[in-house]
């Protein structure tokens, strides 16, 4: 693999950009890890080089940049572009997650989830397409969640910014049908450091809690990284990486909305009752 991949993600502890990372430079492919802590970028790319042959791997190029900061998204690319004179493979990690209630959630922090979630990601990609419809190749890959399928109660501003990051991937991908250039879609449930098992408790009574404490149970960043790898190499458009459980709640949000509401307000009826008595 002789290309450039760059992928973007946060300095938030977890994830799977270390493990993605970790796949293709072992492949051979030429890495820009693009992070918002210096310190997080550096112990990255001291564990690639450590563990592969350099006279076989290509060393990763560290820049800073913060997706919630638009302005200098931009100069980011140019910078990459000036480096390497083109990016084949553009892979979208970042990502950030805030959970409450509608109205206990700031307006400053919802435009602060659509920066990272949506905005970062589609001024990145707008940046970078350009040198990609010239050269008429390329690949754009989106990380992004279940959620932009699904709302989840309590994480409205989440929710809200991976639908609009799969509709705007959605159109991308049907535009750029012409100029040979791939978008995907990769949607796991939740990215995890562990396999977690399900909590004790006669859980499984409750409908609310069979759906959405399932989609909890998330996939392996090792899982999500070999995902990807597949997803550039065949250059699928779609991938949802969940359980029978949890792609069903899709299916029925999809084909049966108002069950699929019923259950959400069940689910919201009884954790307000569980907090009333205790």
């Amino acid at each position: 693999m002789g290309s450039v991949e760059l992928f973007i993600f946060t300095s938030q502890s977890g994830g799977c950009c270390p493990k993605c990372s970790r796949v293709f430079h072992a492949g051979g492919a030429r890495l820009v890890l693009c992070g918002r802590t210096w310190e997080k970028l550096e112990a990255l790319y001291d564990a690639l080089i450590s563990v592969t042959d350099p006279s076989m791997t290509y060393a990763p190029k560290l820049i800073l940049l913060d997706i919630t900061d638009i302005s200098c998204i931009r100069d980011v690319a140019k910078e990459i572009l000036n480096c390497y004179g083109c990016v084949d493979i553009l892979i979208n990690n970042a990502s950030m997650k805030v959970k409450g209630a509608v109205q206990s959630i700031s307006l400053e922090l919802d435009k602060k989830i659509m920066d990272a979630n949506y905005f970062g990601p589609i001024t990145l990609t707008k940046a970078i397409l350009p040198n990609m419809i010239s050269r008429r190749t390329g690949q754009i890959v989106l990380i992004n969640s279940i959620q932009g399928k699904i709302g989840i109660p309590f994480r409205a501003a989440y929710a809200a910014s991976k639908h609009a990051a799969v509709g705007f991937f959605d159109c991308l991908r049907a535009e750029m049908e012409e100029f040979d250039i791939s978008v995907s879609t990769v949607s796991p449930t939740f990215i995890c450091s562990y396999h977690r098992q399900p909590a004790p408790g006669n859980w499984e009574a409750s409908i609310w809690k069979f759906f959405f404490r399932k989609v909890s149970y998330g996939v392996h960043p090792v899982e999500v990284a070999e995902e990807v790898l597949a997803t550039v190499s065949r250059r699928k458009q779609e991938v949802l990486m969940a359980n029978p459980i949890p792609r069903a709640a899709v299916y029925i949000r999809t084909f049966f909305p108002e069950l699929f509401f019923a259950i959400v307000a069940s689910g919201i009826r009884e954790n307000l009752k569980t907090e009333e008595e205790n």
